[in-house]
Parts: structure tokens; C-alpha cells; sequence
């Protein structure tokens, strides 16, 4: 097929035009761009994808690696936490044990002092009232406590009693080569009889909720360090201690006596505690850093397994996209050889309208010259038998009938010959009135439009149209056809086409409305010919350009209007 810029059309009397080819490229059938619009728009759509899917895969590795930080600071958490559990433990059992030897051990002084030297001299210890020195005001601040020194005094006073040193001597001799460091003994009213610490002895300790658990007949037992200390064998420094204050019973009652305060010396069972807690803490920080390192490497395994994931999915999605790109593109080629053809299949039509057209105006010039040569001649001779008739008289002569009838057969061949005059394939500006009813006038010689009243209704003063006028015939006698071939429409049935002409606005309509028998307004039979004949008529509308609308009642053709026509005077 040449180029829109070669192509060439041929007029009513068959002579051969050059149509522009910007014309005739608006002529040409558009056809939708699939190649196009698909690489665009799946582009977009698979970049998109593919964006949205690198960021889903980037989300997951972090909330990967955000999980594997939350399980390595619980696993930490949980490791600190049992190892404090067990120093909690350990020293727990170690002050259970030490507060039940503590306890035997009070037992059996109690067997061995209690009776023959504590509780004499306890008594004689009770005689002295404490009670003026707890009446002693507070001290003030950065003054001198006048109670702690009275208690000093009331110690030196219960050291001066008779059988005081009798109970020291015998303390240090139990006590001597053992684990207890010191001694101490109170009575039922908080104060220290015996110290194997001489100063500490009529302190008070009646406040001292460990000496208040045991007068109670609880006993009572804490862990101290202490820098340095007062112990049977001397001062020792830098020790870890357990003091225990437990309750003395009255031999055979529960009935307490009075309260002992030991202390045991546990610095070296507290130093394998945290020496085993150490060690504990050194494999947890080994395990955590393992723990870590492990966590590290999945890390980099995940990240390393979600590259190899996104690079398969771009690479599926590549793949993908050229073979829907190549299944496109063939199918471009299709949709490219289709329109090709109703190209060339429009190109024929065109090429066969104009042939026909010209061979209907070749047709109507020789019908006219034949027909019209005859006609002068017996309008001539009827004029003549007129004459005759007048001035001989004939009454079987009819010359007024064949005057009438050459006049009508006239008439028709003058309706053909316009209908079928050669024009211009340009624009013109026509008045559509006398177009229409030219067109009806003409499909009037159908014998398919014998049997159907043709009703045209035109608009007063309408404006003219510049319409290519063959286009336009075109047009209205593919639509006023369509309508003759209806099988419910008014073709072989009888019924009423009317076309209306009327202006709106900037545009001039052409209504034709086909009263159908089966159906009200537009018959829906008509729907099979919108594919064939239906098509041309919206290509050439368009060329036009116009618009063609169906409504339920009626078509309806909108033109662009010009100018009013200027009315004969």
C-alpha cells in the first residue's frame, strides 16, 4: 500500500484528484498503540513491584536482625539474672547454715554457761537499772551523747561484778581455735551483759530488730563485712561475717532467757561464693559473645539469602516482562496488520464510492442528455397540438397531459442531475435543508422507500455547515438504508422515517427518527449493522468533524455550524 502522501481519489467523473495528505491521513483508520501504552504502563507497574518488594525484603532483614538483638539481650538478661539468682542462693544456704551451727552452738554453751556462769551473773547484771540512762535526752546534733556515755558506765559497772571474770576466762576457753570471732550476750531488756569485746558490754540493743526477732524466739542472721574487727584471737581486717542473734531457752520450756549475738567468720566460704560466680559470670560473657558472633553470622546469612532473592525475583521479573513484551509486540504487529487492512479495505470502499459516485454522475449526465433531447421534442409537438387544438378544435387531443408529464419526467431527471453533480472533494459551505431534502427527494426514486413515508421537518434560518458535501450523502443514506433493512422497521411493513434539522448552540443536528413496529424509537435490531455499515458512517462524521449519538428514539448527527444563510430576496 503507498503512502498517505501518494494516495489519490478519483471524482464523480472519474478524473483523478490529489488529496492532501494531511487530509487523508486523518482519513486513515486510528488504531490503538498497544506497543506503547504496554511498555509504559507495565514498566511503571513492574518497577513499582519491584521497588515495593526490595523494600518488603530490606523490612524483613531488619526486623530479623532487630529479633535476633531482642533474643541476645534476653538470653543476656537471663544469664545475669541466674547467675545474681544463684549468688542470692548461695549466700542464702550459707547464712541458713551458719544461723542453724549458730544455734547448736548456743545450745551448747547454754549447756555448758548458761547454768553455772551466764545466768548468775545475769542476774546480778539485772539489778542494775538501765532505766536512768534511756531516760537521757537525745543528743544534739554534733554534741556529745550523754545516753552512750552512761551506757559506757553501766558497762563498767556490770564488769566490776563478782563473777565477771570467771565468765570471760570461761568464754575464751569455749570459744578459743573455733570459727566464732565474737560473743555477745544480752538479757530480756536489750542490754549487753557480756562482750567477749569489753567495750560493747551495757550497750544497748533494745531498738536492734535482730535482737527483737530473737527475744521473740525467732532467730535472726545477716552477712557484714567488716574492715576490721574485735575477735577471741585479736583484731582481724577485711573479713566477711555472719551474725546470728538467737534466742536462750529455759531448760526443759520454751520459755527465752535471754538472746546470744555470734559471729562467725565466712570469708572464705563468701570467697569461693564469688569466685564460683566469677566463673559463671566469665561463661556467661563467653556464651554471650558466642551467642553474638552466631547472631552476627545469621545476620549476614539472611542478608546474603535476601540479595540472592531479589536478584531471582528482578530476574524473574525481567524474564517476565520480555516475554510479555514479545507476546505484546506480536500481538502489535496483528493489531498493526489489521489496521493495515481495514486500511486498504477502507481505501477500496473509498476508491469504489467515488467510482460509483462518478459513474452515477456519468449516468445522470447521459440520462439527462437523452431524456431531455425527446422531452423538448414532444413538449414541442404537444405545444403545437395545443395550438392546433385552439384554432381547429380536436377534443380527443390531451396536449395539457403530455405537457404535465414531461414536465414531471423533466423534474425527476433535474433531481437526479443535481443529486448526482460533480463537487469538489474539499469543504464547502452548504445549506443543509436543501441538501437533506435533495437526498430524500432522491432515495424517493427507491423502490425499497415505496412503502415508507418519508417526513422531512427543516429548521427555519440555520446557520450553513462546511461539510465535504459526498461525505455527508454518504452519510444520511447509509443511516436512511439501515433503517429499510430492519426486519421490524418500516421497510416491507409500512411506517414513517422522519428527519428533523435544527440548531443548537454551535452546532446544527440532523435527527432521523425510524418508527419501528417491534419497537419504540431506534430499532434494536440495528445493532448488527453498527459493525459494517455503522462504522463508515462514524469515520466519516468524524472527518467532519462532528459526532454521531444514539439515543432510545433517535440518531442523531451534530455538526459545527458557520454561518446563517442569507434568504433569497
Amino acid at each position: 500500500m503507498e503512502g498517505a502522501e501518494e494516495m489519490q481519489m478519483m471524482d464523480r467523473r472519474g478524473r483523478l484528484s490529489s488529496q492532501p495528505a494531511e487530509q487523508q491521513a486523518r482519513d486513515a483508520v486510528r488504531h490503538f498503540r498497544l506497543m506503547r501504552y504496554f511498555t509504559l504502563a507495565s514498566l511503571v507497574a513492574f518497577v513499582t513491584v519491584a521497588v515495593v518488594l526490595y523494600f518488603l525484603q530490606r523490612g524483613e532483614i531488619t526486623f530479623f536482625a532487630q529479633v535476633q538483638r531482642e533474643q541476645g539481650d534476653f538470653f543476656a538478661r537471663a544469664q545475669k539474672n541466674l547467675a545474681a539468682k544463684q549468688d542470692q542462693a548461695a549466700r542464702a544456704s550459707l547464712i541458713s547454715l551458719h544461723e542453724a551451727s549458730h544455734v547448736t552452738l548456743t545450745r551448747v554453751v547454754g549447756n555448758v554457761l548458761w547454768d553455772s556462769h551466764i545466768a548468775p551473773f545475769a542476774a546480778r547484771a539485772q539489778a542494775i537499772s538501765a532505766a536512768p540512762c534511756r531516760s537521757l535526752p537525745a543528743p544534739a546534733a554534733g554534741g556529745p551523747d550523754p545516753r552512750r556515755a552512761c551506757f559506757a558506765e553501766l558497762g563498767r559497772t556490770i564488769m566490776g561484778l563478782p563473777g565477771f571474770a570467771e565468765l570471760d576466762a570461761k568464754a575464751y576457753e569455749t570459744m578459743q581455735a573455733s570459727s566464732v570471732f565474737k560473743i555477745k550476750v544480752f538479757d530480756l531488756r536489750g542490754i549487753t551483759i557480756y562482750s567477749s569485746e569489753h567495750t560493747q558490754i551495757g550497750e544497748d540493743k533494745a531498738d536492734n530488730q535482730g535482737w527483737k526477732n530473737a527475744a521473740a524466739g525467732v532467730p535472726a542472721s545477716e552477712v557484714t563485712h567488716r574492715e576490721r574487727f574485735s575477735a577471741f584471737e585479736g583484731v582481724v581486717e577485711n573479713r566477711d561475717l555472719i551474725s546470728s542473734y538467737i534466742p536462750v531457752r529455759e531448760r526443759g520450756s520454751d520459755r527465752v532467757v535471754g538472746v546470744f549475738e555470734i559471729y562467725s567468720d565466712v570469708t572464705s566460704f563468701l570467697g569461693r561464693i564469688q569466685a564460683v560466680s566469677a566463673e559463671l559470670g566469665g561463661l556467661a560473657r563467653a556464651n554471650q559473645e558466642e551467642l553474638e558472633r552466631t547472631l552476627a553470622e545469621n545476620e549476614d546469612k539472611v542478608s546474603a539469602s535476601s540479595e540472592v532473592f531479589l536478584l531471582i525475583v528482578g530476574g524473574t521479573l525481567v524474564v517476565l516482562y520480555g516475554a510479555l513484551w514479545a507476546i505484546v509486540r506480536i500481538g502489535q504487529r496483528i493489531i498493526d496488520a489489521q489496521a493495515a487492512a481495514q486500511e486498504r479495505a477502507a481505501e477500496r470502499e473509498e476508491r469504489w464510492h467515488h467510482e460509483k459516485m462518478a459513474a452515477l454522475a456519468t449516468m445522470a449526465a447521459n440520462v439527462a442528455h437523452e431524456v431531455g433531447n425527446p422531452l423538448a421534442t414532444i413538449s414541442m409537438l404537444a405545444q403545437e397540438i395545443q395550438l392546433n387544438k385552439q384554432r381547429n378544435g380536436c377534443e380527443s387531443c390531451q396536449p395539457a397531459l403530455i405537457l404535465e408529464q414531461t414536465r414531471r419526467i423533466a423534474g425527476m431527471t433535474r433531481q437526479i442531475s443535481e443529486f448526482a453533480a460533480a463537487r469538489r472533494e474539499s469543504h464547502e459551505l452548504v445549506d443543509i435543508n436543501v441538501m437533506v431534502k435533495s437526498i430524500l427527494d432522491f432515495l424517493g426514486f427507491d423502490r425499497r422507500f415505496r412503502s415508507i413515508r418519508l417526513e422531512f421537518k427543516g429548521g427555519a434560518d440555520l446557520p450553513a455547515v462546511s461539510v465535504i458535501p459526498d461525505y455527508l450523502n454518504e452519510v444520511l443514506m447509509n443511516l436512511l438504508q439501515a433503517c429499510t433493512e430492519c426486519p421490524a422497521g418500516p421497510g416491507g411493513k409500512g411506517g414513517t422515517i422522519v428527519v428533523e434539522t435544527m440548531a443548537s448552540g454551535a452546532e446544527l443536528l440532523i435527527r432521523i427518527t425510524s418508527e419501528c413496529k417491534a419497537y419504540p424509537g431506534v430499532c434494536k435490531e440495528h445493532v448488527r449493522f453498527e459493525d459494517s455499515r455503522f462504522d463508515v458512517v462514524r469515520r466519516r462524521i468524524a472527518s467532519l468533524g462532528g459526532r454521531l449519538t444514539r439515543e432510545r428514539m433517535y440518531y442523531e448527527i451534530a455538526l459545527p455550524a458557520e454561518a446563517p444563510v442569507v434568504p433569497a430576496s
